[in-house]
C-alpha cells in the first residue's frame, strides 16, 4: 500500500492543498484527460509518466486534487470508458507501477488523486463477457449482464424500444457458437459496452473488491461514471417514445436515476469510510433536478454530485443566479458541498461555448468570437470560484484554450461521431493536448507528435507563453485559486448573500468579501465594494462609484 494524506484535527486550510479535514467541502479538482495532458515517452499519446512529470506544474496553480479520467485495459473503443480489467493500466498509458508513482509523488506534493470508475458497463472484451458469449445460451455469466431474447417471430426484434445515447437501438443481437442468431445485450452506450446487470451478487461483489484495490493504491477518490445509470427498472420495460435523447435530463427514465442506485451507494460509503485520510466518492449523475441530484450525496452515499444544470447554464445574470439558488437550497439538506464546473472532456470548452449565442447546448461546432468568449471565460471562472462549494478545472482551461472546432474529419475519433444519430460526436475539439511550449512537434506535449492534430498558434496560449505574464489566464488561475485558499470568506459554505445589483449584474456578499459580475456587453457604473482583491478584466476603483467593465467579475475584500 503506497503512503497517504493523513488530515490534522482541524477543519481550516494550513495554506496547502490536501492537508486538512473535509477537504472536499471546498476543493478545486483539476480534470486530467490522461491522453492529451503530456506524453511522457514520445508516442504521440499521453501517459502516466507524463502526468507525473507535471504534476509540480498542478502544485504550483494550486489546486487541491487531480482526477483522472480512465487509464485501464481497454481495447478503446470509447477512448477508455470501455474497460477490459479494471486492476490494470493499458499499455498506451503504463503500467501498475508508473500508477503508484504517481500517487505517491501527488502525494508527496500534497495533491490528493482521484481516479475515475466506470460501473455501469464493461468493455466487450471483459473476460466475463467473453466467456458468456463463447459458453453459448444458459451460460451463468450472461446473467451478470442483460441478455434477453428477441421480440418477433423469430427473435429479430429488440427486447424493448430502448436507444443508445451513442445512437440507435441500446441492444445488439450476438450470434450463437453454433452460428446461429441468439440473444440480444443491452448497451446504454457502444455496442462495445454491454452494461452490466446489478441485480446480480457477483456485479456487486466484484465492484466491492475494485474499490479496495484503488483505495489499497492509495488512490483519494473516485469519479463514478453514469452513477445514474446502474440500475434498470424492474421488466426492462419500453419507454414508448422516439428521440429519447431529448428527454434526458427531463423525466426519470426506466434506464437511468432509478431509486436503487443508492443502496449500491451506501454500501460503497461503508468501504470508503474504513479507510484512513478522507476518500471520497464524486457522482456524474445527469438527473432531471437538482433536488434528485442531492439523493446521491446524503450523509450515507457519496461525498460530490457534478452540477451539470450549472455547466449548461448561459453567460446570463438572471440564469446564473436561479440555478446558483437552486443548486444550493438543493445541497443544504443533505449537508453535501454544491460543485460548479464550466468544461469537461464531453462539452465544449466554455471559451468557445461563451463566444457563441446562447441556447446551441453544450456541444458547439462554431468557433463564434474568440475575444468575447475569452473574455466571459475569464468572468465566469472568477464566478465559479467565488460560489460556495467545490469548484472543477478541466486541463487546459486555466490557458483560455478554446475548442478545435476545425478537425478534420480524418482526424477525429469520437466513437458518436462514425455514427448517423445520437450524440453530435464532436467531443475530439475540447480533447485535443494542451500546449506546454511555445515551440516544438507538439508544443511540449511530446517529442512524437500529437494523436489529435493541435492548431497552429496554439504555443502562444502555451504554458511557457503565459507564465508570469501578468493579465494571463493562467495568471489569472493562480491569483484565484491563491486568494481562495487565503481568503476566510471563501471556500466551504452553503450560501451567498444577493445585493441589490442593475439588470444583467450579479452583486453578492460572502463574510468579508463582495463578488460582482456584469454579464452584460456594456459597461456599469457601480458603487465602490472595498478594496479590489482580483479582476477579470482591468478596472480602476477610485472614488465612491466605478464603471464595471463589460462581461468581466471583480473580486472586492470589504
Amino acid at each position: 500500500m503506497t503512503q497517504h494524506l493523513a488530515a490534522p484535527s482541524t477543519g481550516t486550510s494550513d495554506g496547502a492543498p490536501g492537508h486538512r479535514t473535509g477537504w472536499w467541502q471546498d476543493a478545486v479538482i483539476y480534470q486530467v484527460y490522461p491522453r492529451s495532458f503530456a506524453d511522457g515517452n514520445g508516442d504521440g499519446m499521453g501517459d502516466l509518466p507524463g502526468v507525473t512529470a507535471r504534476l509540480p506544474y498542478l502544485r504550483s496553480l494550486g489546486v487541491d486534487a487531480v482526477w483522472l479520467s480512465p487509464f485501464y485495459a481497454s481495447p478503446q473503443a470509447d477512448a477508455g470508458y470501455d474497460v477490459a480489467d479494471y486492476r490494470a493500466i493499458d499499455p498506451m498509458f503504463g503500467t501498475l507501477l508508473d500508477a503508484d508513482a504517481l500517487i505517491r509523488e501527488a502525494h508527496a506534493l500534497g495533491l490528493r488523486i482521484i481516479v475515475d470508475l466506470v460501473p455501469n458497463h464493461s468493455s466487450d472484451q471483459h473476460d466475463w463477457f467473453r466467456r458468456a458469449l463463447a459458453e453459448g445460451p444458459g451460460s451463468a455469466l450472461r446473467d451478470r449482464y442483460h441478455f434477453r431474447p428477441g421480440k418477433g417471430e423469430n427473435g429479430e426484434l429488440p427486447p424493448n424500444d430502448w436507444e443508445s445515447i451513442f445512437g440507435g437501438p441500446a441492444w445488439t443481437r450476438i450470434t450463437d457458437p453454433d452460428g446461429t442468431p441468439g440473444d440480444w445485450y443491452l448497451h446504454l452506450f457502444a455496442p462495445e459496452q454491454p452494461d452490466f446487470n446489478w441485480e446480480h451478487p457477483a456485479v456487486a461483489d466484484e465492484f466491492r473488491s475494485i474499490l479496495r484495490f484503488w483505495l489499497d493504491m492509495g488512490v483519494d477518490g473516485f469519479r463514478v461514471d453514469v452513477a445514474h445509470g446502474l440500475v434498470k427498472a424492474e421488466g426492462l420495460p419500453d419507454l414508448g417514445a422516439h428521440d429519447q435523447l431529448k428527454l434526458l435530463g427531463n423525466d426519470v427514465m426506466p434506464f437511468f436515476d432509478q431509486d436503487g442506485v443508492h443502496e449500491i451507494y451506501r454500501s460503497w460509503r461503508v468501504i470508503l469510510d474504513e479507510y484512513p485520510g478522507e476518500r471520497i466518492a464524486v457522482a456524474e449523475a445527469w438527473t432531471p433536478t437538482v433536488e434528485r441530484t442531492a439523493n446521491y450525496v446524503r450523509p450515507d452515499e457519496m461525498h460530490q454530485a457534478f452540477n451539470f444544470q450549472y455547466l449548461g447554464t448561459a453567460f446570463d445574470a438572471a440564469e446564473l443566479r436561479k440555478v446558483i439558488d437552486t443548486s444550493l437550497d438543493a445541497m443544504r439538506p443533505v449537508g453535501a458541498p454544491t460543485t460548479w464546473v464550466l468544461s469537461n472532456h464531453d462539452v465544449t470548452r466554455h471559451a468557445t461555448r461563451f463566444a457563441n449565442p446562447p441556447g446551441l447546448g453544450t456541444q458547439i461546432r462554431t468557433a463564434g468570437d474568440r475575444e468575447t468568449g475569452l473574455r466571459r471565460a475569464r468572468a465566469a471562472t472568477l464566478l465559479m470560484l467565488a460560489l460556495p462549494g467545490s469548484a472543477y478545472v478541466y486541463q487546459g482551461e486555466e490557458l483560455g484554450l478554446p475548442d478545435v472546432t476545425d478537425l478534420p474529419d480524418e482526424a477525429r475519433q469520437d466513437p458518436s461521431f462514425f455514427r448517423a444519430e445520437g450524440q453530435d460526436g464532436f467531443r475530439d475539439g475540447c480533447r485535443v493536448p494542451i500546449p506546454w511550449t511555445r515551440g516544438g512537434s507538439s508544443y511540449g506535449f511530446g517529442e512524437g507528435g500529437s494523436w489529435l492534430p493541435q492548431p497552429a498558434g496554439w504555443g502562444e496560449l502555451s504554458v511557457e507563453a503565459q507564465t508570469g505574464v501578468e493579465g494571463s489566464t493562467l495568471e489569472l488561475y493562480r491569483a484565484a485559486i491563491t486568494a481562495r485558499r487565503a481568503h476566510p470568506g471563501l471556500g466551504a459554505g452553503t450560501a451567498v448573500e444577493w445585493l441589490d445589483a442593475p439588470e444583467g449584474v450579479l452583486v453578492f456578499a460572502r463574510p468579508g468579501f463582495v463578488c460582482t459580475v456584469n454579464t452584460t456587453a456594456r459597461p456599469v457604473r457601480m458603487p465602490v465594494r472595498g478594496s479590489v482583491l482580483l479582476s477579470s478584466a482591468p478596472v480602476s476603483a477610485d472614488g465612491a462609484e466605478f464603471e464595471l467593465p463589460a462581461e468581466t467579475t471583480v473580486w472586492w475584500t470589504v
